[in-house]
């Protein structure tokens, strides 16, 4: 069962791989191997600076399969056609939310069409 608790205590670092310090793609490799699942790529250094981030989940992303939101899917998150932003699903009494970390808010748990609001368009993969 997934424990929102243990993420109270990360706070956003930029390019943060290493729990507590993480960024957005930190806190999905972290929720990922707490849930049991393989950890994508580390992609050690690589940040939104020149659309780093872009390329590299562009790239992961020929290597996983679409999905529809489930526990664990990780989410792409775009602005233009820009991926921005990712996330990751988790499941907080029985409902659907994104995972997520940022600059000021650290991690945060918002319910998937609230967190979605917020992106142009949103894509989820396994």
């Amino acid at each position: 069962m997934f424990n929102p608790d243990k993420y109270r205590s990360v706070t956003w670092l930029k390019g943060g791989r290493a729990f507590p310090a993480l960024d957005c793609f930190g806190i999905v490799n972290e929720i990922r191997r707490d849930l049991g699942l393989k950890p994508w790529p580390e992609f050690t250094g690589v940040t939104k600076d020149d659309n780093g981030l872009d390329r590299e989940a562009r790239g992961l992303m020929t290597d996983l399969q679409r999905c529809d939101p489930a526990p664990g899917a990780g989410i792409a998150c775009y602005s233009g056609s820009v991926v921005t932003h990712v996330a990751i699903v988790v499941e907080i009494d029985g409902m659907l939310h994104a995972a997520e970390c940022n600059p000021r808010t650290n991690v945060t748990f918002l319910p998937l069409a609230r967190f979605a609001r917020r992106f142009v368009c949103l894509e989820y993969y396994q």
